[in-house]
C-alpha cells in the first residue's frame, strides 16, 4: 500500500481528520495522488455495481447523500466499468440506465482523468480533489443492496420476461399514449379534464395487463417470471409518498418493500405492471402536490407547524383514498375483462381469477426470496383534520378506470 493510498484510506475511514488529509493531498505531487484517487474511486464504484446497485440508483443515492458533482463522477465510473464488457452480454435494463445517465468515456486517458475533469468543470485542483475524496467517503457508507438486475458479467435471469414481445415492458406505442395522457393530466388546470386523462391512461394500462395475463395462460409453452425495480421516494414526507406508491402498486398487482434509509421502495411484479406503477405513481404525485398547493393554509413562521401537519395529513388521506378507489376500479376492470372474454369465446377459455392468483403468488414468492424478513411499517399520524379532508377530496377527483370522469 502506497503512502498516498494509506492516507486516503485513513481519511475515508475516519482515522484522519478530513481537512488535514485533504491538505496533505493538495501539496503532494499530482503524479502520485491522481492515479491512486482515480483507481480507488473506480474500485469503490465497481464494488457497488457488482454488488447489485444499478447505475441510476447509485447516481441517485450519492447525490442524495452528497453533492450533484458526485453524481457526475459516478456517471463516468459507470462508463469506465462498462468498458470491460461486450454490450451484447449486458442486461438491457442495466444498459438503459447507463444511457439515461449519458455514461460514455469522454476522457482521453485514465491517467489524466482528474486533469481533464478539472478543465471540463472549469474548476481548480483543490476543488476536484475535495470532490473525489468526499465521494469516496460517501461510497464507503453506501450499504449493500439486493441484486435485482444481473450486473455486467453475471448470468442472465432464467425465464422469459413478461410483455408481448418478450422485452418485459409495455409496448412502446402504448407507453407513448399513456405518457401523453398523463402529461395532459398533469398540466391541466381543470380537475374534470385531468381526471378524464388519468382515467383513460389507467384504462389502457389495466386492459394491457389483463390481456398479457390471458396470453401467457393460454400459451403453455410461454414462461414469464416476475421481477423487481427500485423506485425513488424523495423527501420531504417520504413515508406518506411511499404509502401512495404502495397503494398504486397493490392496485396493479404488485407489492412493495419500503427502505427509508435509502429513499426508495422496491416494487415486485411483472415488468409491464411495474412500468404502470412507475408511470401512475409519478403522475399522481404531481397531481397530489398541485392539489395540495391549491388548498393548503398560509405558511410563515407562525403557521409553519400547521402547514407541515396539513401537508402530511393531506398526503396520508390522498394515499388511503386513492387506494380505496383503485381497489374498486381494479375489481370493475376485472369484471369487464371477464365479460369480454366470455362473450368473444375462445377454443381455450381461461378463468382470469386463478390466473391472477397464480401470478400474485409468483410475485410474493419472488419478494420472499429477496426480502425473507420484512417488518410492517407503522401508519403515519394525522394531525390536521383540514389536511385529511382536503387530501380525500383531491383523491376523489382522480377518476380511475371504469369510472365516469365526474367521479363518485
Amino acid at each position: 500500500m502506497t503512502s498516498v493510498q494509506a492516507r486516503i484510506s485513513a481519511v475515508v475511514g475516519g482515522t484522519v481528520d478530513y481537512e488535514t488529509g485533504l491538505d496533505a493531498l493538495t501539496v503532494a505531487p499530482s503524479t502520485e495522488v491522481n492515479p491512486v484517487l482515480v483507481e480507488m474511486l473506480r474500485e469503490a464504484c465497481d464494488r457497488l455495481l457488482r454488488g447489485g446497485w444499478q447505475p441510476v440508483e447509485l447516481h441517485r443515492v450519492v447525490e442524495r447523500r452528497g453533492r450533484p458533482t458526485h453524481g457526475q463522477l459516478v456517471t463516468d465510473a459507470v462508463a469506465a466499468y462498462l468498458r470491460g464488457f461486450s454490450r451484447a452480454t449486458v442486461d438491457q435494463r442495466w444498459l438503459a440506465q447507463a444511457e439515461t445517465l449519458g455514461a460514455h468515456v469522454w476522457w482521453t486517458a485514465d491517467a489524466g482523468y482528474l486533469d481533464e475533469i478539472t478543465t471540463r468543470w472549469r474548476s481548480d485542483r483543490v476543488t476536484v480533489l475535495d470532490t473525489v475524496l468526499s465521494l469516496l467517503t460517501v461510497l464507503s457508507e453506501v450499504p449493500p443492496v439486493e441484486i435485482l438486475v444481473p450486473p455486467p458479467g453475471s448470468p442472465a435471469v432464467g425465464g422469459r420476461r413478461s410483455g408481448a414481445d418478450g422485452s418485459g415492458r409495455i409496448d412502446e406505442r402504448l407507453l407513448d399514449r399513456v405518457r401523453a395522457l398523463l402529461a395532459k393530466a398533469e398540466s391541466s388546470t381543470y380537475p374534470a379534464e385531468a381526471e378524464a386523462y388519468t382515467a383513460k391512461a389507467q384504462e389502457l394500462i389495466t386492459r394491457h395487463s389483463l390481456d398479457e395475463a390471458l396470453l401467457v395462460a393460454r400459451d403453455g409453452n410461454r414462461t414469464v417470471v416476475p421481477f423487481a425495480r427500485r423506485i425513488g421516494v424523495d423527501h420531504p414526507y417520504e413515508g406518506e409518498k411511499a404509502s401512495l406508491l404502495d397503494a398504486v402498486a397493490r392496485a396493479n398487482r404488485c407489492h412493495t418493500v419500503w427502505s427509508p434509509e435509502l429513499g426508495f421502495s422496491t416494487v415486485f411484479g411483472f415488468d409491464a405492471d411495474i412500468d404502470a406503477v412507475d408511470l401512475l405513481y409519478t403522475s399522481l404525485l404531481v397531481q397530489a402536490h398541485r392539489a395540495m398547493a391549491q388548498s393548503e393554509p398560509p405558511g410563515g413562521k407562525a403557521g409553519r407547524a400547521r402547514l407541515k401537519a396539513f401537508r402530511q395529513s393531506f398526503l396520508v388521506a390522498f394515499a388511503i383514498r386513492i387506494g380505496e378507489r383503485l381497489a374498486g376500479a381494479a375489481k370493475a376492470a376485472l369484471a369487464e375483462a371477464t365479460r369480454s372474454t366470455a362473450e368473444i369465446g375462445s377454443p381455450q377459455p381461461v378463468d382470469l381469477l386463478p390466473v391472477l392468483a397464480a401470478r400474485d403468488e409468483q410475485v410474493r414468492e419472488t419478494m420472499r426470496q429477496v426480502f425473507p424478513n420484512t417488518v410492517r411499517a407503522r401508519g403515519s399520524r394525522v394531525d390536521s383534520r383540514e389536511g385529511w379532508e382536503s387530501g380525500r377530496e383531491a383523491a376523489d377527483r382522480a377518476t380511475l378506470p371504469g369510472r365516469d370522469p365526474a367521479g363518485s
